[in-house]
């Protein structure tokens, strides 16, 4: 067979694009090999005077290969083997009409387990002669944003249209250049990828996703063959790239099989040989002075063999990590206390969920449940700005201002005697531990600190609490509050004058940034 072209690797391979380089003998038994082209009129097509581009890295998820100078790769393979380029930094590869994009091949001859509900790889058959792959020039600043989602999680159409009008329509136009989703993409029902990524692919940028704990197929006695219809949707499950001058690595930390007392299958955090000689691999290609970014479903500090991963990040001075799964949201810092050897603590981002509280809570006037998480912020997405080696995070509530980056509970009205006795609690949805919150109050210049504290938001309890009291028999209160990683208190002044006093609250986030807000309180 001679060089294949993209279009006849869709029809071999279900839909699949892939890029693959290597500097090992073409003609080796067990090898798949093929050409990464430069596709200079963008038709996924080699045509006459497309060259091959040498050092290029791509990998059959455990061995990396890079190009030689013309652009010829080869890696061994199994029949269970996915091929991916690591797309470099200047370079884009093709995307799907879904804005997926297409990096990968699949190689399974005899096609995913056929009796699971939900259909995975169709048979590919042998492997093509030669399996070609175009790569097209891409301006990549030095500055850039990304989205950042968790946990969208639809377990129905109903919930697809809740995301559709909370989150996806007002991101259209974004100036970001790339989304992730960071698992949980559905809730069980897989059935559901092909209506959710068309949506998403109205935001207009590329996208990237991670497999969570709710994408698998739960037929699977075992992890090896739970990712089956992940693979037929999205390719590998798990792979990395450059974007600038940051590198990415999308991991899959969710292994499932794991058998219960009972008898029943269930899943823990945890990253297979294979996958962590994946990354030490990579890594390796890695020059030190760039920013790794991991990103992944499980948070980091609940993976059962996280300090394996630790061992090939520790050394290096630039990475960050990102999970959703809990639906709260917190800034980590892992420190010596959790395995850790590394200089200085790492920083580890569990993300805000789109789906906030699994889309509980009371409907507003649009048909929308508020959704409000557990740790009392809103449901929403992060945008994560990149500038060389450093990054900012911005918290974005659903369907809210960006301005709106904290509540502020109090009472309505309080006697003047009780006030010095009485809490002001702020919840700083994208607070760290880094945060510096104060207030004033009334007619007094005096900014009072406030503590960071570990428990529950008072408002989300109230909020549920009066929530459950008004629909006793609903089945879908909102879960029950967890200790908030981004709450702070204090106690009102004493000697506040009666009538309406404005609490002005202040918080200096982590990256040096104010953030304001004010509620009113009345003193009897």
């Amino acid at each position: 067979m001679a060089a294949s072209t993209l279009s006849s690797l869709r029809s071999v391979a279900t839909g699949i694009v892939i890029l693959l380089v290597t500097n090992a003998p073409l003609s080796a038994e067990n090898s798949a090999s093929g050409v990464v082209f430069h596709d200079k009129n963008g038709n996924r097509k080699r045509d006459a005077g497309e060259p091959g581009i040498p050092g290029i890295h791509v990998s059959n998820q455990r061995e990396i290969a890079t190009t030689d100078s013309e652009g010829r790769w080869s890696l061994p393979h199994t029949d269970d083997t996915i091929f991916f380029v690591i797309k470099p930094s200047g370079w884009a590869t093709p995307v799907s009409e879904h804005q997926l994009p297409e990096f990968y091949y699949i190689h399974k001859p005899a096609g995913s387990p056929a009796n699971f509900r939900y259909p995975g790889v169709a048979p590919t058959g042998p492997l093509p002669e030669s399996i070609d792959f175009p790569l097209t020039r891409a301006e990549e600043p030095e500055q850039f944003k990304a989205i950042l989602f968790g946990d969208p999680q639809p377990r129905d159409m109903d919930q697809i249209n809740y995301i559709a009008h909370d989150v996806l329509a007002e991101l259209v136009g974004t100036d970001a250049k790339f989304g992730v989703t960071l698992g949980d993409i559905m809730f069980d029902n897989l059935d559901l990828f092909e209506p959710e990524n068309a949506n998403i692919a109205l935001v207009g940028i590329p996208w990237y996703n991670v497999i969570g704990n709710h994408d698998l197929n739960f037929d699977s006695e075992t992890d090896a063959d739970s990712d089956e219809t992940y693979h037929r949707v999205f390719g590998p499950n798990y792979y990395s790239f450059d974007y600038g001058p940051v590198h990415f690595i999308v991991l899959d930390d969710v292994e499932w099989g794991i058998v219960r007392p009972d008898g029943k299958r269930t899943y823990q955090g945890g990253l297979d040989e294979r996958q962590l000689t994946f990354v030490k691999n990579d890594l390796a290609l890695v020059p030190e002075e760039k920013l790794v970014v991991l990103m992944m479903h499980i948070p980091l500090t609940t993976v059962e063999n996280r300090t394996e991963l630790y061992r090939l990040i520790e050394q290096r001075p630039y990475s960050l990590s990102i999970s959703g799964h809990t639906h709260w949201h917190a800034h980590q810092f892992i420190d010596e206390k959790d395995g850790w050897r590394g200089a200085k603590p790492h920083h580890h981002i569990v993300n805000v969920t789109v789906c906030g509280t699994w889309w509980k809570g009371e409907k507003d006037e649009v048909g929308i449940p508020h959704a409000t998480m557990r740790d009392g912020a809103p449901n929403g997405y992060s945008i994560i700005s990149f500038d060389g080696t450093s990054h900012t995070l911005d918290f974005k509530a659903a369907r809210q201002p960006a301005s709106y980056q904290m509540n502020i509970h109090a009472p309505d009205e309080v006697t003047a005697a009780a006030a010095k006795e009485t809490m002001v609690y702020v919840n700083v949805f994208n607070g760290s531990k880094d945060s510096v919150v104060r207030m004033r109050v009334g007619e007094s210049e005096e900014w009072i600190t406030l503590e960071k504290t570990l428990e529950p938001d008072p408002y989300y309890s109230e909020v549920r609490a009066r929530e459950m009291e008004r629909e006793p028999e609903a089945k879908d209160h909102l879960n029950p509050p967890i200790d908030s990683d981004h709450l702070w208190k204090a106690a009102l002044p004493a000697g506040l004058k009666a009538g309406p006093n404005l609490i002005r609250v202040e918080a200096t986030d982590a990256y040096g940034r104010k953030h304001e807000a004010e509620r009113l309180i009345r003193v009897k």
